[in-house]
């Protein structure tokens, strides 16, 4: 899984432009599934069958999405300096300093104008990329160019960090599963989603589409294990959360319960995850057509939206544990 993963990661794949990273996950996945298709949105569903003589068979869907936060460029000043805008929830704490690339191969660096106190936190309105131009006339980036960080797959020990952790960690666990996936009860749809980071867009389509009985999302999470962070109770290294709330939505009890003791019976480590700030595609699956029963599966990062982006590798396998553990056996509700 930790080739996988540093091939995720260092793959080019801001929201909308998930291409790349669309051909690595097929790649992976065409040989595992029944069926494979690609949705209008760029979203890949992957299905795998219930087993012959399973009664009832609930239809379930996973989702994790493969796009990245970015930045586009919105201005070339008379000197050769590109403007920008977020493509996502990119902060001024993480970009200002990064190193990024476009589409286009061209890579640069965020700089930021003068400031007369240098303690105070800059907004993305003072940075600029430095793509190593004079001039707009040489400049190699357009108005409309899109950028990502842009930083290698590192280990640190357990510790894995890179760029678009968030959530090509999640993508690389519906991988894993999938691989190891012999035979289930249910009718399951992997689904690889776009555009989670401008507003869950593919899970909304997506979800339409399947029209599922179940929904996971498997994204990942904020610990708050860190000095001074947020008090929260997820951290790295203690398993996979089980989501029960986050900003946008509540998690079905029934789908909490259903985790948590899939969990127990395995003696997989988990965590209970009750989330402050942000959500994930689980939130466009809940609402679809009449409702779906929907939770979460969350995987625990420090350093979220940033160019080094830290999960630890127990969790990502303890999550793929989990996976299997629910989609081995059967669901009464």
């Amino acid at each position: 899984m930790k080739k996988l993963l540093q091939t995720l990661t260092e793959t080019f794949g801001p929201s909308g432009y998930e291409d790349a990273v669309r051909a690595v996950v097929m790649k992976e996945i065409k040989p595992l599934a029944d069926e494979v298709r690609v949705d209008a949105l760029g979203n890949v569903i992957a299905r795998v069958k219930p087993s012959k003589g399973a009664k009832k068979p609930k239809r379930v869907m996973l989702a994790a999405h493969m796009d990245e936060i970015g930045l586009i460029a919105s201005h070339i000043d008379r000197n050769g300096f590109v403007r920008f805008i977020n493509v996502g929830a990119a902060t001024g704490r993480y970009t200002l300093g990064a190193r990024v690339r476009f589409l286009n191969g061209i890579s640069g660096v965020v700089g930021f104008d003068r400031l007369e106190n240098f303690d105070e936190s800059v907004s993305l309105s003072k940075m600029f990329i430095d793509v190593g131009a004079s001039s707009p006339k040489d400049c190699p980036i357009k108005v409309g160019d899109v950028a990502a960080f842009e930083r290698p797959f590192a280990e640190m020990g357990k510790r894995l960090v890179a760029k678009s952790m968030d959530d090509r960690a999640g993508v690389a666990v519906l991988i894993e599963t999938m691989r190891g996936l012999k035979s289930t009860p249910h009718d399951v749809y992997f689904v690889f989603t776009t555009q989670e980071e401008v507003g869950t867009r593919g899970a909304a389509t997506a979800a339409f589409g399947v029209d599922p009985d179940i929904g996971i999302a498997v994204d990942v999470t904020p610990v708050g294990d860190t000095p001074g962070s947020i008090k929260m109770e997820m951290k790295l290294g203690a398993g996979p959360c089980i989501k029960i709330r986050d900003v946008f939505m509540l998690a079905d009890p029934r789908v909490v319960k259903w985790m948590v003791s899939a969990a127990e019976k395995a003696r997989i480590p988990f965590q209970r995850e009750v989330l402050l700030i942000g959500s994930t595609d689980a939130r466009a699956i809940q609402l679809t057509r009449a409702g779906v029963a929907t939770g979460g599966l969350s995987i625990p990062i420090r350093y979220t939206h940033s160019s080094s982006e830290m999960v630890d590798y127990e969790d990502l396998k303890n999550s793929v544990k989990l996976l299997a553990a629910l989609l081995g056996k059967a669901v009464s509700f």
